[in-house]
């Protein structure tokens, strides 16, 4: 088993390996992410900077990434709507594990590090996500990790021909 990763917040450096990350893991795992690789692809490493939460008017986002070494493994992003009464309200997206890495805990680490700092810092009450229905390993994670499903969004990813449906998940963070 490999060493535990070292989990820090991406700072604006990071962001070419977090695009080499995610294009990857785009093009490898299409039914996973509502985003396509064809259309990400094209964009520079910068467009990923909001995710980063630097800037005042995206207060609470903020992206995590699980470096082993000098290679981004794994990345976990957390969103919120500005709104005020939905502000409350952190959203998980882009969660990635290289292949490589996977088994190895990075999977936990992230999920984790993002439930400790939405908890620690950001005002939220409460995690959503959605997770590919057929994708047991996740699922599973995130039900480990305290999530519950709420919901599922039926035929939620399209791919030529077929449907992938997503579960929807939440994890009450209040006391």
């Amino acid at each position: 088993m490999a060493d535990a990763p070292q989990l820090r917040a991406l700072q604006p450096d990071d962001l070419p390996a977090y695009k080499a990350l995610r294009d990857e893991t785009l093009a490898l795992h299409p039914e996973a992410f509502t985003s396509d690789a064809e259309s990400e692809r094209p964009k520079a490493a910068s467009s990923y900077l909001d995710r980063l939460g630097l800037q005042p008017a995206h207060e609470g986002r903020f992206t995590l990434g699980a470096w082993q070494g000098y290679r981004l493994v794994g990345a976990i992003t957390c969103e919120c709507d500005a709104r005020r009464k939905v502000r409350h309200i952190g959203h998980v997206v882009g969660m990635m594990v290289r292949a490589e890495a996977r088994g190895q805990g990075v999977g936990h680490a992230l999920v984790s590090a993002c439930i400790e700092r939405a908890r620690a810092n950001s005002g939220f009450e409460l995690l959503t996500l959605s997770v590919t229905s057929t994708n047991a390993a996740a699922v599973a994670l995130y039900t480990r990790a305290g999530f519950v499903r709420y919901g599922c969004l039926p035929h939620a990813v399209k791919l030529g021909n077929s449907y992938h449906d997503k579960d929807l998940m939440v994890l009450d963070l209040r006391p």
